[in-house]
C-alpha cells in the first residue's frame, strides 16, 4: 500500500490524476479502464476540492492510497473535507438521458458516470475523514 498526499486545491487535480494514470499502467488495466479509472477519480478529487474545502471555506488534504489485492486495483481518495456521500446523491434517472441539454436537471452527472464506470465505487466515513473507494479489476477489458 502506498500512500500520496496532495494539498487540497484545484492544481493538485493534475497530479491525483497522474497517480491513477500511472497505477492503471503498472497494472495493466485496459485503455477503457484506465480512462474510466482516471474520470472516476477526477471527478470525485475535483468535489472534494471544490465542495467540501472551497466552498465549506475550509482547507486540507487529499490523501491518494493505491493497493493491489485479489487481482483488482483499490485507489482510495482520503480527505477531512465537509463529510459527503456520493452514493447517498439522487442520481439522473434514464429519463434524462433523453432530455435536451438544457432540460436536464444541474448536478449529479459526473457522480453518475462516476459509479457505473468503474468496476466497484464504495464510500466510507471513517475516523472524520471521507473515504471514496475506486476498485477496477485487473486483466478485464
Amino acid at each position: 500500500m502506498e500512500r500520496k498526499t496532495f494539498p487540497g486545491t484545484l492544481d493538485s487535480l493534475a497530479d491525483i490524476r497522474q497517480v491513477a494514470k500511472e497505477e492503471a499502467q503498472r497494472v495493466g488495466l485496459s485503455k477503457k479502464a484506465a480512462y474510466n479509472l482516471m474520470l472516476a477519480i477526477d471527478e470525485i478529487a475535483t468535489n472534494i476540492i471544490v465542495h467540501g474545502y472551497e466552498e465549506a471555506g475550509r482547507s486540507g488534504s487529499v490523501d491518494v492510497v493505491t493497493e493491489v489485492a485479489d487481482g483488482q486495483l483499490i485507489l482510495t481518495l482520503e480527505d477531512d473535507a465537509t463529510p459527503f456521500d456520493p452514493l447517498q446523491r439522487d442520481l439522473p434517472g434514464e429519463e434524462t438521458f433523453t432530455q435536451p441539454l438544457e432540460e436536464r436537471p444541474i448536478g449529479g452527472m459526473g457522480i453518475y458516470l462516476t459509479i457505473n464506470g468503474i468496476d466497484e465505487f464504495r464510500y466510507e466515513f471513517v475516523n472524520n475523514r471521507n473515504r471514496n473507494i475506486f476498485i477496477s479489476r485487473i486483466g478485464e477489458k
